[in-house]
């Protein structure tokens, strides 16, 4: 499954195969393939190079990619006014095929083969046997074409299985209206119902609802508490936002148009660029999130700021920490005991919870990665960015639902160790950002609605 990836005026090798009918596109060319349990080569590569004329010769001149402009011809003749052509088309058709190797033990660097070859893909005849030279060759076809130079990437782009990206938005959007009819009923049913009770009760009627404390409500004193390793909690948060922000912006950048795959290295180019400036977005959640941890204190903080650095590198992230060591922390609206509550013994093990709820995020973009994937080991061109843009805004979405749905669920049970869960419920880095982030909130709102002693 190795693939040989070739270019030509800076446009992949593409390949055409045909499966039940369909007509597929592939970059590049397999090595090989393994037949009957014999591996065979494909040591012939029948190329065939479309190319269109130049409608002016003033325009050869300027037209051509920045790694070809030099080497394009302007004109076929010295002082000729004949236009030259361009190349708007690269494709190739590997072939295996056995050569005679006293022939070519006789012929130069670039001279021909002088036995005619059959080029037939669709049949393999040089097996590969140790200690046998192998012999390479190679054949070129100039056609002219009407496709032009501004549509020259058009093979490329044409997006296939656009059904099936529609699927896999349609599956995303049902997790989320699933999860969301979850989050409507905490909000609404519970939260809601409970805040707007307390809040008809006179002075004398709280206090007495406040004894008789259930659920959530009893972890009041313990829900803000610092977690376990809160220094390690900060940088992980810091990190997740800065790469969570780079694959935002960077691939909201790819949907507009700005990282045209005719320019290459521009979409790494501009990821690597977001990431570099979004240290700073890194270092300053990182050492307000310590802050706010710490009840305000800044001792330590250049020691998070250093270390999520170094977590990930980019140097600005001491930048952004500076910036969030002067920021204000952010103030918990309750008070925490000097005494931990005891967490009752639960029915389910946490750790079960949250692997199960983190194959929903799983869920709503294992489809897309499998495009992206394919592109990158099995020569498929990946550009919907458009489509790529949606399941990760549905994807946030997602993990943040997940994550508030599963915080709830451990306050209810009066489990107040809820930070590091949070981060675990969404998956990862990024991901798990966004999960830790919406709980957050959502805990700092719940416990912010009333106030309890």
């Amino acid at each position: 499954m190795y693939q040989v990836n070739l270019i030509l005026d800076n446009l992949p090798a593409i390949r055409y195969t045909k499966k039940e009918g369909f007509m597929l596109r592939w970059t590049g060319y397999p090595v090989g393939v393994k037949v009957q349990n014999v591996y065979y080569l494909f040591n012939h590569l029948k190329f065939k190079v479309l190319i269109h004329k130049y409608e002016e010769t003033s325009v050869a001149r300027v037209m051509g990619t920045g790694d070809a402009v030099e080497v394009m011809p302007t004109v076929t003749k010295e002082g000729s006014d004949m236009p030259g052509h361009m190349v708007v088309g690269f494709e190739v058709v590997p072939c295996s095929v056995v050569h005679d190797g006293n022939l070519v033990n006789k012929l130069k660097m670039y001279e021909k083969y002088q036995s005619p070859i059959k080029c037939d893909p669709n049949a393999v005849s040089m097996p590969i046997k140790e200690g046998e030279p192998i012999v390479f060759t190679y054949e070129v076809a100039f056609e002219e074409s009407d496709i032009k130079w501004p549509s020259r990437w058009d093979a490329y782009l044409k997006m296939e299985g656009s059904k099936v990206h529609w699927f896999s938005i349609l599956n995303s959007l049902l997790v989320i209206i699933f999860l969301a009819g979850i989050v409507l009923v905490i909000f609404l049913r519970t939260v809601r119902r409970d805040l707007t009770r307390y809040e008809e009760l006179d002075k004398e009627s709280q206090v007495q609802m406040n004894e008789e404390l259930s659920g959530w409500k009893l972890v009041v004193g313990d829900v803000f508490r610092a977690p376990s390793n809160p220094a390690l909690l900060c940088i992980l948060i810091g990190d997740g936002v800065q790469i969570l922000g780079m694959a935002i912006v960077t691939i909201l950048f790819a949907a507009l148009g700005f990282m045209s795959p005719a320019s290459r290295g521009t979409l790494i180019t501009g990821m690597l660029f977001f990431y570099l400036i979004l240290g700073i977005a890194a270092g300053y959640v990182a050492v307000r999130l310590w802050r706010t941890i710490g009840c305000g204190d800044h001792k330590g903080w250049i020691s998070v700021a250093w270390k999520a650095a170094c977590f990930f590198p980019v140097p600005l992230t001491l930048l952004g920490g500076y910036f969030g060591a002067k920021a204000h922390h952010i103030e918990y609206p309750v008070r925490t005991n000097q005494i931990p509550r005891e967490i009752p013994a639960q029915k389910y093990p946490s750790w079960l919870l949250v692997l199960g709820a983190g194959t929903l995020p799983f869920g709503t973009l294992f489809i897309e990665l499998f495009f992206i994937m394919s592109s990158i080991w099995m020569g498929r061109v990946y550009y919907v960015f458009g489509f790529l843009f949606i399941v990760l805004i549905l994807l946030v979405v997602v993990c943040a639902e997940v994550s508030l749905v599963l915080t709830y669920m451990h306050l209810c049970v009066e489990d107040w160790k809820w930070w590091w869960k949070s981060f675990f419920a969404s998956v990862m880095l990024a991901t798990g950002t966004v999960g830790f982030l919406s709980s957050f909130w959502f805990v700092h709102y719940l416990f912010a609605s009333v106030k309890l002693d």
